[in-house]
């Protein structure tokens, strides 16, 4: 018979044990639920934003959209267009604008490799999602290539075929 710890570890043993009052490493705010539909992801990076105090309160009430974003290189930094975070309710007089440009802030290694992708690929920078991780506002980027209307239907029609197959399995 198992007791306490022992028995929590041997019904789940791949996921991390926290306590009652821990949160995740990770808190999701927003995704970009089309940049997997519209792009083909070739490499993806995390980034850290550079925000304003009012900007950070407005993301930890949930309120950011990445949906029309997109990534920029300007005099070698990279820069985060359109993210819409909406205004703070609480702020006074030092309120932020909702979409203005923010830096993002990633190694010269990493901007090296995003600057080769889009300026010599052709590729383009696309957020795929905006979190916390352990309370420090992060982006998931990622160097997408644009998919043509014949690769979303070939997708659309794999995804078919795996729920028809998962279908057929589950009725056996």
């Amino acid at each position: 018979m198992f007791h306490g710890w022992l028995a929590a570890s041997r019904a789940a043993p791949n996921l991390p044990m926290l306590k009652s009052d821990e949160k995740p490493e990770t808190e999701s705010i927003a995704k970009n639920r089309r940049a997997r539909h519209d792009y083909i992801i070739l490499n993806t990076y995390e980034a850290g934003i550079v925000l304003t105090g009012s900007e950070v309160k407005s993301l930890r009430e949930g309120k950011a959209n990445i949906s029309d974003a997109y990534g920029m290189v300007r005099d070698g930094e990279i820069y985060l267009i359109n993210l819409h975070i909406s205004l703070y309710e609480r702020a006074s007089y030092n309120n932020h604008e909702p979409t203005r440009t923010r830096k993002l802030l990633l190694h010269k290694r990493e901007i090296g490799r995003l600057i080769g992708g889009i300026e010599r690929e052709g590729l383009t920078l696309v957020p795929l999602e905006l979190y916390f991780k352990r309370g420090i506002a992060k982006v998931a980027l990622a160097l997408g290539k644009g998919k043509k209307a014949h690769d979303k239907r070939e997708d659309a029609k794999a995804k078919d075929a795996d729920r028809e197959i998962a279908r057929v399995f589950r009725a056996r």
